[in-house]
């Protein structure tokens, strides 16, 4: 599809498949290649999960609003159980990929949430592909907020968290359970 149409049809409303890519050129956030620096094509992503209000509100901010909400932490920690865990660990502690749960990042960006994010969906060195035909965009923000969750070190060096997060945290304790739907953002509703 042309860019003019694109943006002609985003403009008059038609089609949520048609709004993702906008969301990306009018941002001014850096989505960035973690290796390359080249920046992300969105197009490349997985149709569904582009259009919740959490992907439009973290491409707006730059923040996850999913970070500290149950719903979203519990279908995270599934989904990083699925296909982060087997590199990463089951708590984040690193295996053949690097730990998710200490203050050291192999790429420094990623204490942010858009750097981060940019990780998952462009990937990185060695064994870290790019996550974005596996994830949906709505997933990667789950996976980050339980890899954000499982953080077991100081707040003050973690500047994902909001003042009111640093001032709540308590640090992940194995076994925790969140319940069978519980409220927030990404609580599941009866169809």
């Amino acid at each position: 599809m042309s860019k003019k149409l694109n943006t002609l049809l985003v403009g008059l409303g038609f089609g949520v498949a048609f709004a993702f890519p906008a969301y990306g050129q009018s941002s001014s956030l850096p989505f960035n290649n973690t290796v390359t620096g080249e920046k992300l094509n969105f197009d490349d992503a997985l149709p569904e999960g582009r259009d919740t209000d959490g992907v439009k509100k973290f491409l707006q901010t730059g923040v996850n609003p999913y970070n500290e909400d149950k719903s979203c932490l519990k279908k995270g920690e599934q989904i990083f159980l699925s296909a982060c865990s087997g590199c990463h660990g089951h708590i984040g502690e690193g295996k053949i990929g690097p730990g998710l749960n200490d203050d050291y990042w192999t790429y420094p960006e990623n204490e942010t949430d858009v750097g981060l994010f940019s990780t998952i969906f462009g990937g990185a060195k060695a064994s870290m592909g790019p996550q974005y035909q596996n994830l949906k965009l709505d997933e990667m923000l789950q996976v980050m907020a339980w890899v954000r969750h499982l953080y077991k070190d100081s707040v003050a060096h973690a500047p994902w968290f909001t003042e009111a997060q640093k001032k709540n945290y308590k640090p992940y304790q194995h076994g925790e359970e969140f319940g069978d739907n519980p409220p927030g953002l990404c609580k599941t509703t009866a169809k």
